[in-house]
C-alpha cells in the first residue's frame, strides 16, 4: 500500500478539502514510514527494531484543550460542562482556514482507513499529518484498508493533525496553544500544538461514542477477548487499570484492547491496533506486549540506554506507551469481532485500598458502577497527574463520552437483559493500605480472578455481602489467597480501614447525586452509608 503518486480521485478530494501541500505521501508502508521518520530525525530505531519517539512537552492527553463545536446537532445532545467544552462554529471555521494555509507547500502524510471492524457500521476516515511517525501511528492504530478499498476510499471524517501549528488563545478561542476540536457537522477533527499521538485515537473514539447510540449500538471503553469456544469477555476500565494487560491472555484470542461496539449482531473492535502502557513492563508479567515491541511498533517516551529501552525509567513520563497492530499479538482475531459476551469485567485501580479485589454485581449495581466509573487516575496519563487521585469517570471513560451517562447505561442494561450477562467488579489497585503504604494487587491474582469468572467457578462459591459497599465478595477464588478477598483483613490498622472505606463510600454517594434520570433500584444498588 505505497501510494505517494495521488490518484485522480484522491487529488480531487484533497483539492475539495482545500489544502495545497508540496507533496503527499498516502498510505505508505511501515518500512517507508519508518525510513521517513528516521531521515527527518523524528525518531530512532532502538535495539528491538521498533521506532522510538519523544513527544516533547506533552506526554499525555490535554483534556482541558478538547472542544466540541456547538450547533444544531450537538446543542441538545451533548452533555456540556467540565468535560465537553463548547466551541463556536465560526471560530472552528477560522482555525481550519489558518491550518490549511499553514500546510500549503509542505510535505504531508495521509492515512486512509476505517474506524470499526464491523463492515456494516464502520466509519471511513482520513488522517492528515505533518510527521511521518504520526502517520505510522495512525496506520497501526486504525483499521487498514485493502488495496481495492483504498482505491475507492471516500472519507466520512477527516482528522487534520498538524503538530507544528499552534493556536493563539486570545485570537482563536482556545485555552492554550494546544487544541483538539471536534466538529460533528463538518465531520472534521482539528489537532494542533501537541505531538501526543493518542489525541488522534481518542478524538475518533469520541466521535463514535456520539454517533452509535442513535443506531442502538452500545459504544464501550473496554478491551475484549474470545475463548476457543467462542465465549467473548469484555474488560471496562480507565487507563492504567489493566484493560490491555488483562485482555492479552495467552489462553484466549484478543479482539481489541480499548474501544469496542456492541450491536444486535456482535461485538466489534473500533481499532486495528493496540496502544499499551510500558511503565515497568516485564517479559514475565506481560509477554504478549513485550514481544509486540518489534519492527513496526512505535515506542513513545521510553528512555533508551545505548539504544535499549528501559521500561523502569520513567524520567520523561509514567505514561510511556507502545503502538502496534493487532496481528502483533499471537492469535489476535481477524476480523476483530466477537459474539455477545456472557461475562463483563469492570476494572478499577483503587488507590485507597478499600475495594475488594473482586465482587459480583447485579444488573442494577452494574449500571450503578458503570455510571460511577470509579478509579484512581494514575500518574502520567494526563498532564499534571503526579500520583494516584480518586476520580469518578462515568462509563469508565467520561473524557470520551459526549452524551449523558444515562444514555450509555440504558444500553448496558438492555444488553445485560438480552444476553443474561454476568458482571464482576475487579480492583487491580492497592491492598493492605492506600498507595504509599499498601501494595498493588499482584497481576497473577487478578488473572486468576478473571479465569474463575470465565470458567464459571465463581458461580459455585459462597459469597459474603459487604454492607457498606453493597457488594457480594466471593469467599474463595482458586489461585488467590483467601485472606486478601476481604480488604479489611489485609490492613494492620482496622480503624484506618474503616475511615478510608467510609470516605470512599461517601464519595460514591455524593458523586451519584448528579444523576437524575435513573431508577430507585439503580440508586439503591450503590454503597450504603451507616
Amino acid at each position: 500500500m505505497v501510494s505517494h503518486i495521488p490518484t485522480e480521485k484522491f487529488s480531487s478530494q484533497i483539492t475539495e478539502f482545500g489544502i495545497n501541500p508540496s507533496k503527499i505521501f498516502r498510505n505508505l508502508s511501515v518500512d517507508d514510514l519508518v525510513e521517513h521518520a528516521v531521515r527527518r530525525k523524528e525518531g530512532v530505531i532502538n535495539s528491538t527494531g521498533s521506532l522510538s519517539v519523544n513527544t516533547g512537552k506533552y506526554t499525555g492527553r490535554s483534556p482541558d484543550d478538547r472542544f466540541i463545536v456547538v450547533d444544531e446537532i450537538t446543542e441538545n445532545t451533548v452533555e456540556w460542562g467540565k468535560i465537553n467544552h463548547e466551541f463556536s462554529s465560526e471560530k472552528f471555521a477560522t482555525l481550519l482556514e489558518k491550518m490549511k494555509t499553514f500546510v500549503n507547500n509542505k510535505e504531508l502524510y495521509v492515512f486512509d482507513g476505517f474506524v470499526g471492524a464491523d463492515p456494516g457500521t464502520r466509519l471511513p476516515i482520513r488522517v492528515i499529518n505533518d510527521h511521518a511517525w504520526q502517520s505510522l501511528f495512525a496506520r497501526q492504530l486504525f483499521i487498514r484498508p485493502s488495496k481495492e478499498e483504498l482505491e475507492n476510499h471516500n472519507p466520512e471524517f477527516t482528522i487534520l493533525c498538524i503538530n507544528e501549528f499552534e493556536a493563539i488563545p486570545e485570537i482563536d478561542g482556545t485555552k492554550s496553544n494546544v487544541f483538539i476540536l471536534i466538529d460533528l457537522t463538518r465531520k472534521i477533527v482539528l489537532i494542533g500544538g501537541t505531538n501526543y499521538a493518542g489525541e488522534m485515537k481518542k478524538s475518533m473514539f469520541g466521535v463514535m461514542n456520539f454517533l452509535l447510540p442513535e443506531r442502538e449500538i452500545f459504544p464501550m471503553h473496554c478491551s475484549a477477548n474470545i475463548g476457543k469456544n467462542g465465549d467473548t469477555v469484555l474488560f471496562f476500565g480507565l487507563s492504567g487499570t489493566g484493560k490491555t494487560t488483562l485482555s492479552a491472555d495467552p489462553n484466549r484470542n484478543l479482539i481489541g484492547d480499548d474501544e469496542h461496539g456492541w450491536s444486535d449482531n456482535l461485538t466489534f473492535n473500533f481499532e486495528g491496533g493496540c496502544y499499551a502502557k510500558c511503565i515497568n513492563l516485564s517479559q514475565e508479567a506481560e509477554p504478549e506486549i513485550w514481544n509486540a515491541i518489534k519492527p513496526g511498533a512505535v515506542l513513545e517516551n521510553v528512555v533508551l540506554n545505548d539504544s535499549v529501552p528501559d521500561y523502569d525509567d520513567n524520567t520523561l513520563t509514567e505514561n510511556t506507551r507502545v503502538a502496534y497492530p493487532l496481528d502483533y499479538i499471537p492469535g489476535a482475531v481477524s476480523p476483530s469481532v466477537g459474539g455477545h459476551p456472557k461475562i463483563i469485567v469492570f476494572l478499577t485501580a483503587d488507590a485507597l485500598g478499600v475495594l475488594p479485589p473482586i465482587s459480583k454485581l447485579t444488573k442494577e449495581s452494574a449500571m450503578y458502577h458503570f455510571m460511577s466509573g470509579y478509579t484512581s487516575k494514575l500518574a502520567g496519563t494526563e498532564r499534571g497527574i503526579k500520583e494516584p487521585k480518586s476520580v469518578f469517570s462515568q462509563c469508565f471513560g467520561a473524557p470520551f463520552m459526549p452524551r449523558p451517562a444515562e444514555v450509555y447505561a440504558k444500553l448496558l442494561g438492555k444488553k445485560i437483559n438480552q444476553h443474561n450477562t454476568t458482571v464482576y467488579l475487579i480492583n487491580t489497585g492497592w491492598s493492605g493500605g492506600p498507595y504509599g503504604i499498601g501494595a498493588r494487587i499482584k497481576i497473577k491474582y487478578s488473572r486468576a480472578m478473571i479465569t474463575a469468572a470465565i470458567n464459571g467457578n465463581l458461580e459455585k462459591t459462597d459469597y459474603l455481602h459487604d454492607e457498606l459497599f453493597n457488594l457480594d465478595i466471593p469467599k474463595e477464588v482458586e489461585g488467590v489467597p483467601a485472606e486478601i478477598l476481604n480488604p479489611k483483613n489485609t490492613w494492620n490498622d482496622k480503624n484506618a480501614y474503616e475511615e478510608a472505606a467510609k470516605s470512599l463510600a461517601r464519595m460514591f454517594v455524593e458523586n451519584f447525586e448528579k444523576f437524575s434520570d435513573v431508577s430507585e433500584e439503580i440508586k439503591n444498588a450503590g454503597p450504603k452509608l451507616r
